[in-house]
């Protein structure tokens, strides 16, 4: 387990690179299903999948708001507040039984771990390297990260890290499944030797920290009709002040910013075949849009699986996203990821060598299955706010031009959930989270020139738009993308390239008020 470790934090693209039972593509094709369901739930009639097909068919009508269109969750829709508690809400629609397990589930979430060893016996086990002590100082309030201003140091950001991976690596069954699929031009990547699947910078006592973000600006003004301008900030990085020598030949370093948390459950309910019947790899439609659906090998069911979560789509599931992030974040092992050391390589000898939080007891993990499962439930149950002036003249305005635009392309608005035996918060709610969930090409201008399983260096997951709105009553910004760079609502859509290029010079061109109307919508969402 611990020899694959490696990969957890680079998804399937490490997986690629090391190695596995090979496996021939149509074996593969005949023993994985992406349409396989890892919730528990019952088929839908035909009778039910057309009326789905209904009910989430885009509007034409724009002359007033859509039934329910102001519960984006569905039941688990909860109150809009104007404080920093709108992202940490439960679900509305939770039974009363389960409170308890979300308020142990978020004391976990917001528990700061402490190096080993310790008297906290429950609590030791940080590091020795990582990004955060808890998933709260990430995730503030549950809400987005942010860059570094200044002098701060980078505390819901960091750099993940690949190199390209050897030639003469042996083909995985993630391999020969993906070449089922008709995947052979993505590069294959593996993590620094070194410095394995991120950089972290901060280290226990006694341990060098691997780095110190560095990041550069530089000013890019564009030209907007009416008269109006806006400037964009393009960012460069670098891993300064390394502390276990100069990176790998080849190194790919990609930014993240720490996503927000809400409607996580809802997402991972939404039926797999729903998502992968949007997939256009060639473009047959001749709209512009080639979406593509993540593939990712799954840790927790031993099998490839449609990737949802993460800036990539990196991760299956909640649970697997969340032990990721203990590994990776924090140093914390969890039945999924074991390794006590956290993201330490074999290179790194006295981090892999130092206590843990399981030194002298019996417990196998830092965290255990029961406290995984605790974080997952809260992580699934985070609620997403009711829309904000859904009838407002400008609002609906703003609706048209965004559906007009072609933005709703790639930002689906509408899904009804799985009918789901044991997760009554999520079963067949009609939510409106706006995202295909698949890969897109974003251009240049956005690349980080870092593949990562099915997904080019150029290839992003359409983020969900629910609550974008609120980020900065939650977490006191406006910075968007997967790094932070766009200041506004405004500069994220004018960094849109690639398959979005049309979108977003529609945008540039259109008249000043459609333009504010249309980031009046935004802000309603």
């Amino acid at each position: 387990m611990t020899q694959r470790y490696g990969t957890l934090l680079l998804g399937c693209a490490a997986a690629l690179a090391l190695g596995g039972t090979a496996l021939t593509a149509q074996t593969q094709a005949e023993s994985y299903d992406l349409n396989a369901p890892h919730l528990t739930g019952q088929a839908r009639t035909d009778a039910e999948a057309a009326r789905i097909a209904a009910v989430t068919a885009p509007t034409t009508d724009f002359t007033k708001a859509e039934p329910f269109e102001a519960n984006g969750a569905g039941a688990a829709t909860v109150r809009a507040r104007d404080n920093g508690d709108a992202f940490s809400i439960p679900s509305a629609n939770m039974p009363f039984a389960r409170e308890l397990d979300f308020k142990v589930g978020d004391g976990l979430f917001r528990k700061l771990w402490v190096s080993s060893p310790s008297s906290t016996l429950v609590s030791d086990g940080l590091g020795p390297l990582y990004n955060a002590r808890s998933c709260q100082n990430c995730h503030l309030k549950d809400g987005r990260g942010h860059p570094p201003e200044g002098d701060e140091e980078a505390v819901s950001m960091f750099l993940r890290i690949s190199v390209p991976a050897p030639t003469d690596a042996d083909m995985s069954e993630l391999d020969a499944f993906l070449l089922s699929l008709g995947d052979d031009d993505t590069p294959r990547t593996a993590p620094d030797p070194v410095y394995g699947g991120q950089l972290q910078n901060f280290a226990v006592q006694g341990h060098p920290a691997e780095y110190r973000m560095g990041i550069t600006y530089a000013d890019e003004k564009v030209q907007l009709a009416g008269g109006q301008t806006a400037t964009l900030t393009a960012p460069t990085y670098t891993a300064d002040n390394l502390g276990y020598g100069p990176l790998a030949p080849g190194a790919m370093l990609s930014p993240r910013v720490a996503p927000q948390m809400i409607g996580l459950g809802l997402l991972e309910a939404i039926p797999a075949a729903d998502i992968l019947a949007q997939a256009d790899p060639d473009d047959a439609d001749g709209n512009g849009i080639s979406g593509r659906a993540q593939v990712v090998w799954s840790f927790d069911k031993n099998r490839p699986m449609l990737g949802r979560f993460g800036l990539k789509a990196g991760a299956p599931t909640i649970r697997e996203q969340s032990a990721a992030a203990f590994a990776g974040d924090i140093g914390i092992s969890t039945p999924i990821f074991d390794a006590p050391w956290g993201d330490c390589t074999q290179a790194q000898a006295d981090c892999q060598g130092a206590p843990h939080g399981t030194t002298g007891t019996e417990e196998l993990t830092e965290i255990n299955a029961e406290g995984l499962d605790l974080v997952t439930f809260y992580a699934r149950n985070l609620g997403v706010p009711e829309r904000r002036d859904v009838d407002d003249p400008r609002v609906l305005r703003g609706k048209q031009v965004f559906y007009d635009t072609g933005c709703i392309a790639c930002h689906t608005p509408k899904y009804v959930t799985e009918r789901l035996d044991d997760q009554p918060e999520q079963s067949f709610q009609l939510i409106w989270p706006y995202t295909d969930m698949l890969l897109h090409d974003m251009g240049p201008g956005l690349a980080d020139n870092r593949p990562e399983g099915r997904a080019n260096g150029q290839e992003w997951r359409t983020p969900p738009l629910w609550g974008i709105g609120l980020t900065h009553t939650v977490s006191g910004h406006t910075y968007f993308l997967h790094d932070g760079r766009a200041r506004s609502l405004l500069e994220a859509v004018l960094w849109h390239g690639g398959e979005a290029q049309a979108q977003r010079d529609a945008v540039v061109a259109m008249a000043p008020q459609d333009r504010a109307d249309l980031i009046k919508y935004l802000e309603s969402l």
